[in-house]
């Protein structure tokens, strides 16, 4: 199926919608507990079971929509699956938290696998976006995997340290801004690498 282009606010929508509305209904359900089927389920794990399948249906509305899925969405839609599944069955919020840990190790470990091999795999997730010179594609991959490594290490403290309500706060929130804010920081080396300097 082709890739087709949508509304890029109906994009944005499909993609931060579910995460706002997780965000929303935590900070109206986090102090009350639910008795269903005889258990004790805090707010935090009702919004869990809630948020799952509202994420994989955004996620089926992109597939529908676009006719794409990166590999990152549907990593992240496993992971979700997964360890939400986990904490709403066994009653843990932590299986939850422990997820973005998991994301980018995951993609870390895999954009540091093909640097070993000489090899720069973000390339091939974001070329079309970014057009660099391959050795602009190499650096901009270290410092990638070194962002997501520190984000998976920074997730760990949040949530083992802190509490949930903080944890929330920083996975909204605290997570997209130090993606976007590391992406900002980067603009001398799409200066120095960019292809537009050359024509192409």
């Amino acid at each position: 199926m082709a890739d087709r282009q949508i509304n890029p606010f109906l994009k944005s929508a499909l993609e931060l919608g579910p995460v706002i509305g997780f965000f929303v209904a935590y900070l109206w359900l986090k102090d009350r507990v639910f008795t269903i089927g005889g258990t004790e389920y805090d707010g935090f794990i009702v919004v869990t079971a809630g948020f799952i399948p509202v994420f994989l249906a955004s996620i089926a509305a992109l597939w529908a929509l676009t006719g794409h899925l990166s590999r990152m969405q549907v990593v992240t839609a496993v992971l979700i699956v997964v360890f939400g599944g986990l904490s709403v069955w066994l009653n843990d919020e932590r299986f939850f938290k422990v997820k973005p840990t998991l994301i980018y190790l995951l993609f870390g470990g895999v954009l540091g696998f093909g640097l070993l091999r000489g090899q720069s795999y973000l390339r091939y997730v974001m070329e079309g976006l970014m057009p660099l010179k391959p050795e602009g594609w190499m650096i901009l991959t270290r410092r990638v995997t070194a962002l997501f490594l520190g984000l998976a290490l920074l997730n760990e403290v949040i949530w083992r340290t802190m509490s949930t309500e903080t944890w929330v706060y920083f996975k909204t929130f605290g997570l997209s801004a130090a993606i976007f804010v590391f992406f900002m920081s980067q603009t001398g080396l799409f200066k120095a690498y960019g292809l537009e300097d050359e024509g192409e």
